[in-house]
Order: C-alpha cells, then structure tokens, then sequence
C-alpha cells in the first residue's frame, strides 16, 4: 500500500488485562500488533509494541506526531487495591461519610450484604474545624494550625495521597485550598486532591468518593506517566501525548496526572468511539456495542450514532448488577456495563454444581492453561481451543503456540470430572455459561437505558468478541451482527477517533424563574474558560465546539435530566424557553409532564472540545466471488460436530458472501459465524452476519 507520506505519523496503545494494543496510522496505511501485558511495568509492552509497528512501517518513533494512549492501570488499581496509602481530611464529624454512604442497601432483603471496603481506613480520615453552608458562606473559620498539626501523624503513618473533602466545597471552595496549601508546605512530597476541584458537584458522598479515588491512584498513574515520558523521550519521540478519558475525549497528559480518576474507563470509551464511528459510516443508528476482551466485556447503547453519557460510575461492585454495590465516581463517562466475562476469565464449578465463569481472570500472567506461562486453570480461551474454534497455531497471528492439550487437561480437571462430563462438552459449558453472563449484561443494559434491543444490530469487537457475538445475539434474538475491520484492537484504533475534549461541571443550585440569568451566564463563561484552557494546547490551532447543559428536574424529585442549552445569557433569561425545553426532554423519558411543578438546576456542564470527523456513507458492493476456503476445522458445540470451512479475512473482497457454519479468521482475532447466518463483506471491510431465518421463528429459542 502506498504510503501518505505528508499526512502524521500517529500511534494509538490501549493496555488491557491481559493485552496490549498497538495500532499504527499514517493516510491510508495501518499496522496493528497485540501483545500480552506486562503487568509489573506496563510501559515494557508499549514500547516494545510501538517499535515492532514502527520498525515494519519503516519509521522511527522521532517521527511520530501524535501518540494516543489508553489504560486500564486506574481502574485495576482500585479493584485490586493496589493504590497509594491515602488519607482523608474532612470537616470535623463528617470522616465516616466514606462507610455511611447514602445509607441505602442494594440489596435490601441481604441479610449478609458487604460493600466494597472504602479506599481510606477510618484510622486515616480526619476532621478539622470548619464549615462553609450551602451557599457558600463562611460558617466557622478554617482551624489553620489543626490542620498544621495533622503533618506529623500524616507523616508518620506513611501516607502518600491526601483527598480533602470539605462540606459544601463545591459552592466555596476556599477552605480546601487553603487547607492544601498548608499541606503541601508542611507534605512537600504527597499528592493532594482537592473534592471542590476533581468534582465540585453537590452529594457530599459521591463527592469524596471521587476524590479519595483520584488521591488513590494518583501517585500510581504519576509515575507510570513519568516513566512512560522519560522512556518515550529516550526512544527519539518529540510529539504530542494525548490520554483518553472515561467520557470519550482526548486530554494532555498534565490533565491526566491531575485527575487521574477521569482515566478509569479510558479503554471501554476507545471502545464505544469505535462502534459510534462505524454507526455514522454505516447510516446505522441504534447499535449494541459488544467489546470483549481477554479480561472483562463491555456492553454499550449507541443509539442515533451517539453513544450513552453520564456523569455517575461505579467502579468494584460487589454485585454484577446492582446499582450501589461499588465504590462511586462523579465523572463525565460514557455510560455502559462491563463484567468479568473475558478470555482469561476462570471457569469453576461451584458447590450447587453449576459451571461459573469469572470474575476472576487469569490475565496475561499466568494466562490461561493453553498459553503455557504457568496458568493451569480453565478459561473461556481454553474453552473455545478445545471447541476448536481458535487454532492453536494461528493465535495472534501465528505468533502465539497454543498447547489444546492443556487446555482439554484443564476444563477435564475442573470442570468435566465434577459433573461428569468430556472435556469437550466442559468446554461447550463454559462457552455457553459466558454468553448468557453477557446476553444477561446487554438485557440489564436495555432496560436500564429503555431500548429494545430487537431494533438494533450488534457490533463486536475486541480479542474474543467476534467468535461469541452470534451466540450472544441468538439470545437477545438480534438478526445482525457487524464485526468491524481491525476488531481485535477497536479500542485502540477508536482512540485515533477521540475528539481533544474537557468537562467541567459545577454544582449551582436555581430555581427556573427565580434565578439570576447574569450569574449563571458569568459562571458557565468562567467554566468554559477553565475547559479551553485545557483543551487549547491540544488542539493545536483546530476549531473548538462548546456544549453548555444544565442538569434539572421537577422540585422534590432525586434524579436530574440532562438539558442543552442554546449558547448566550439571552437563553437563560428566558424562562419559558428554559422550562420548554426540559419538558420537552422529561416527556422523551417518561410520556408525560408535571403540569404548573417548578423546575430546579442542580449542576452545570461545560464541554469544550475539537470535532471529529465524521465519515461518509459509502454504497454497497456489487456481488463478488469467494475465494476457495484455506483449510477446514472440526467444531463440537454440545452434540453437534461440525466440519467448517476457515477463510482468510484479507482474502475476502466487498461484496463476497459465505453461508454458515464458517471461521473467519484474521490476525488479531476469528469470528465464528453459525449455521443459521449468512456474512458478507460489504464496502468499509466490515463482516456483516445476518440471520436467514425470521426473528419471530426463533425467539422463543435463542431467548
């Protein structure tokens, strides 16, 4: 392929639980590599990673423009509490804000129910004097020298982050800052973060929680950045260094060691921008995004090609689906599910003698049975070797030996002998049990979002996606599947997609009618500003896009929707347009309004951001011959044995269509495409599934 020697060099790295994802890009030209994560340095398999695409490319890293990077590290840290030892100043009587919570219970009948344990002991939180009211008036002064005389126990206890997270912060935030500035006199060397400035939003809980989790991780994400910089700047790379964020945007990397916790579902975002990006090219509006990698499986709602926002997530539940079960995060985030349903999720047969699959992963170390790095438990990749639906020869692109044997061992072991079965029919078990854990996902999902999952396609990406995502339409009795060209690395490539983007949200409460246009206005300008002056650097030059939108609800009511606003004070003087326009979003909802109810903000938005390219629809490709198949696999799911014919993904041209059961195979991923489908190959490279036969014939069975 010809190169565009005149368009940038860009290189995009998304670092799983068990992969690294390296995807190179310059004009037409792109180079993709998988690698296993190097979990005790993470930056080993980037750089490793970026060097082989680079050294097949012909380039160095000196010329590369733009490197794009996405990471699991924040997450994984908290889930696995691998944070920093972390203390929590408070205002006094308000340290067990952290274990009091909401006082709700997510499972109310659960005589034994146990949240995730919090992030700081009750030994590390500490109250000082002070108390600032709703709104924002000076209640008791800051008690300066008790916040001096906290140094030395801080000291002493070894602490290296501090979260300060002061009672009405969000309105004032006067008493933080100076609590911080004493703090970092007398701490030189712990990170601090400020509640009022990581999320300055109203719900004292939610609040600290987000800050004691960005205080967490924030000594673990500065220092893999620093290393990560200092290793890149030794290799010859002069470019820019973007991160992705939870919600979808590029950030700088200055940004990213501020507010860290902004980085928790940077990959599954890569994810979704992928799947958003194939909704415009496709003209398909409504889309299930079904991102499974080696680790966990992530379910996303695209619909009109955007996909889901929020600005609540929990991370570390203890129950799959149980809203309130983990820790919560008041962050921007594009919203989905995610489970431990990945291919290094661990197969076992509990003791009501049912086949479980994850949460647990066996991840790049020690991996699964079949990578021969240790591991000897039985996985969904073990599973699906022994099915024979990946070739032990052909793993990441022949670069990878796996050992069948290890894995029929394995699931015989764990699986099989427990209740008497063969390997083989082990092995259908667990590729079963981890379809309907996901199918389970994507049903929870679309209620929760109010979608009918029978209106939209699914697209499917990630290492392990394409070979499940047939079986897990057949249970959601969805007719189309789509498995998008560079599926194994969608998120990376998803990456180089992202828009350069910050949020600010801002807690202010008004009443719609009552409230002061002049204020508010001057308060969104002074947020967007906050936000150009993150994003501007870069942007390098390219035109900035600002979404201004006020979080609202009817008077008494515990959730708010989220309302666009049309630019200038002129839109908030008027009421009636203000009012409209959150009626008119509440009967998009719920079919109905509150005639005569007030109306109340709680929250301002400002998002400023660069504009991504949208991409042009395409027409659909004539009809094209299929080439000859390049072997034949045997295939046993449950009581049937298959004899399936494998093509080469690269051997397909537009418009080539082949009749289920097929593998089709690729080099960072295969798809599996049952009898009941036909695929084709339609003009973007995208493997379309399509079902023959008609929903309503075969719902009652794949449900």
């Amino acid at each position: 392929m010809a190169q565009d020697t005149h368009a940038p060099l860009r290189l995009a790295v998304d670092i799983g639980g068990t992969f690294t994802d390296v995807v190179l890009e310059r004009g037409a030209l792109r180079i993709t590599r998988k690698l296993l994560t190097t979990h005790d340095a993470p930056e080993r398999a980037v750089l490793d990673g970026m060097k082989i695409v680079l050294d097949e490319a012909g380039y160095g890293f000196e010329e590369i423009s733009v490197f794009v990077h996405g990471t699991t590290l924040a997450t994984n840290a908290i889930i696995e509490r691998r944070g920093a030892r972390t203390a929590l100043l408070t205002t006094e009587g308000f340290r067990d804000v952290l274990e009091i919570g909401t006082e709700s219970r997510f499972d109310q009948y659960d005589l034994f129910l146990e949240k995730p344990a919090p992030l700081v002991p009750r030994a590390l939180r500490f109250g000082v004097p002070e108390r600032i009211d709703v709104d924002g008036n000076v209640v008791t002064p800051l008690d300066e020298a008790a916040v001096r005389a906290l140094a030395p126990k801080l000291e002493s206890a070894g602490v290296e982050a501090l979260a300060i997270a002061f009672l009405h912060a969000y309105r004032n935030p006067a008493h933080e800052r100076r609590a911080a500035a004493i703090l970092r006199e007398e701490l030189p060397g712990v990170e601090i973060t400020m509640a009022g400035e990581v999320a300055p939003e109203i719900r004292e809980y939610e609040r600290t929680s987000t800050a004691v989790a960005n205080a967490y991780v924030q000594p673990l994400m500065a220092s893999y950045l620093t290393r990560m910089e200092a290793a890149l700047a030794e290799a010859g790379f002069a470019g820019i260094t973007y991160l992705v964020t939870s919600g979808g945007g590029l950030t700088a990397i200055e940004t990213a060691r501020r507010f860290p916790v902004r980085l928790v579902e940077s990959g599954p975002a890569g994810g979704a921008i992928f799947a958003a990006q194939f909704a415009r090219r496709l003209g398909v509006s409504d889309l299930l995004s079904f991102d499974m990698g080696g680790t966990t499986a992530k379910i996303c709602l695209i619909e009109d090609a955007e996909p889901a926002t929020s600005r609540f997530f929990e991370v570390d539940r203890a129950a799959r689906f149980l809203k309130g079960s983990g820790l919560p995060l008041r962050i921007p985030v594009i919203e989905m599910v995610e489970i431990g349903a990945g291919g290094g999720s661990i197969a076992q047969v509990d003791t009501l003698k049912r086949v479980t699959v994850g949460p647990e992963s066996a991840s790049s170390t020690p991996g699964p049975a079949c990578y021969g790095r240790g591991g000897d438990r039985p996985t969904v990749t073990d599973a699906d070797v022994a099915l024979g639906l990946i070739d032990p020869n052909g793993f990441a692109g022949g670069r990878m030996t796996l050992d069948k044997a290890a894995s029929e061992a394995a699931l015989s072991r764990d699986v099989g002998v427990p209740l008497g079965l063969s390997a083989s029919h082990a092995a259908y078990a667990v590729h079963e049990i981890v379809c309907e854990n996901m199918a389970s996902a994507a049903r929870v999902h679309a209620v929760e979002q109010g979608a009918d999952l029978g209106t939209h396609a699914m697209i499917a990406f990630g290492g392990a996606a394409p070979l499940h995502a047939a079986r897990v339409a057949q249970k959601l009795a969805m007719d189309r599947v789509i498995i998008p060209p560079n599926a194994g690395v969608g998120s990376a490539v998803g990456f180089l997609s992202a828009a350069v983007a910050f949020e600010v949200l801002r807690s202010r409460h008004v009443t719609i009618g009552r409230h002061d246009a002049g204020e508010i206005s001057a308060m969104l300008d002074d947020m967007a500003a906050e936000a150009r002056a993150l994003v501007e650097p870069g942007a390098l030059g390219a035109p900035l896009v600002e979404t201004r939108t006020a979080y609202m609800r009817y008077v008494g009511q515990g959730h708010e929707i989220a309302v666009t606003l049309a630019p200038g004070q002129s839109a908030l003087e008027d009421a009636s347009a203000l009012r409209d326009a959150y009626e008119q979003a509440y009967a998009g909802m719920f079919n109905r309004v509150i005639p005569q109810a007030e109306i109340e903000v709680m929250t301002w938005s400002v998002l400023v951001s660069t504009v991504p390219a949208s991409p042009a629809r395409l027409p659909e490709a004539a009809p094209a011959p299929v080439p000859a198949p390049i072997g034949r696999r045997r295939v046993s799911l449950g009581e049937s044995e298959l004899d399936v014919p494998v093509y080469d993904r690269t051997a397909l041209t537009p418009g080539a269509r082949v009749s289920g059961p097929a593998i089709i195979t690729e080099d960072e991923t295969a798809s599996f495409v049952p009898g009941e489908f036909d695929l084709h190959l339609d003009i973007t490279g995208c493997l379309v599934m399509d079902r023959r036969t008609a929903r309503s014939a075969t719902k009652g069975e794949a449900a």
